[in-house]
């Protein structure tokens, strides 16, 4: 049990860590060599990302109290100490505070709101709404709390100089395409009828303690995330969201039928379906098509069966790839389009 959750944790270190938060590298790959929090750790429930709950929940728990460890996180100071003596620090508050960390650990659900992701759902969403002429209904699994349900509302730039401005405020979202042009359509944002989230703990963006736990999934040093979050709040709240707690797959029908026949459906999932077992990842597609066999509907989807980011159109039953991109960085900082 221990020697898998130590491979995880390296994997978890080398893969996402890397070029990325050398904070957590450094006390991931510690983690991996220390029994005694690797035991803290086997208390995260199955099929939660181990790493991601472990590090979210600490940050969580620091993010309202004055220990020693506030000071290794630039998320929480601003001159932070060095990481090579962050270690024992970390170990010290981890086991002195075991009992809260495992009550998180049962409360608490891994569900990063990466809102850069629209960089690359957003032209597809200008495409399809191009192509039918109908305005969109976004239905989102795995929403947290449904910051991509306001994609059509967003300003973005790409590479530094494709400018796409749909609102009057300073929040842009920037990303790199390194694939091929993007579409015409980009420059029209598409009319967006329903904005239905779906899942196992939504996240209230009116509740301070629940955003509390949105700041505390972003990494330390991502000083850049944390501040697309706090910019795109004040939009989101004048957005009607309808956030659904519950399982996708038993309530995307009902919820499909809920929503005017005039509106082409896009369904859409990011880093979310790598936490489905496969047998309901099968079931997920088997209800869409059930859905398309009543009425035509997109799915934009990664981590399903593979890394790559796919957008898929289905209609009575059957499912035409209308493209697949390569793995897009997993903060959507760049990614590559396929025409």
């Amino acid at each position: 049990m221990l020697a898998k959750l130590s491979k995880q944790f390296r994997t978890f270190a080398k893969n996402e860590c890397e070029n990325s938060s050398p904070l957590y590298e450094h006390l991931v790959n510690k983690i991996a060599e220390d029994d005694e929090l690797l035991k803290v750790a086997a208390f995260i429930p199955q099929g939660q990302p181990v790493p991601n709950l472990l590090l979210a929940s600490v940050q969580y728990l620091l993010s309202s109290s004055k220990d020693d460890l506030v000071q290794f996180y630039p998320s929480l100071t601003t001159t932070p100490k060095r990481i090579s003596e962050a270690y024992p620090v970390f170990k010290a508050f981890v086991l002195s505070h075991s009992d809260e960390l495992k009550t998180l650990f049962q409360e608490k659900l891994v569900q990063t709101n990466e809102i850069r992701r629209c960089s690359y759902l957003y032209p597809m969403m200008t495409e399809i709404y191009e192509r039918h002429k109908k305005p969109l209904a976004f239905i989102e699994i795995g929403a947290s709390a449904g910051l991509q349900l306001g994609m059509d509302q967003y300003n973005y730039c790409y590479n530094e100089q494709l400018h796409i401005n749909n609102s009057n405020n300073d929040f842009i979202l920037s990303s790199e395409n390194q694939g091929q042009p993007l579409p015409t359509s980009i420059s029209n944002a598409p009319v967006v009828c329903n904005r239905v989230g779906i899942d196992l703990n939504p996240i209230d963006i009116h509740n301070e303690e629940e955003l509390q736990w949105l700041q505390a999934l972003i990494w330390p040093e991502h000083q850049e995330r944390r501040l697309l979050l706090n910019q795109a709040l004040p939009i989101l709240k004048e957005l009607d969201l309808q956030l659904i707690k519950g399982d996708a797959i038993k309530l995307i029908k009902d919820i499909s039928r809920e929503i005017n026949e005039e509106a082409m459906l896009v369904v859409y999932h990011t880093h979310v379906a790598n936490q489905i077992p496969m047998e309901l990842r099968l079931e997920l597609i088997e209800q869409l098509k059930e859905i398309s066999i009543e009425r035509p509907l997109y799915h934009c989807y990664n981590n399903l069966f593979d890394m790559q980011l796919h957008q898929d159109f289905m209609d009575l039953g059957e499912i035409e790839s209308i493209r697949t991109m390569e793995r897009p960085d997993g903060h959507a900082r760049w990614f590559k389009w396929s025409n």
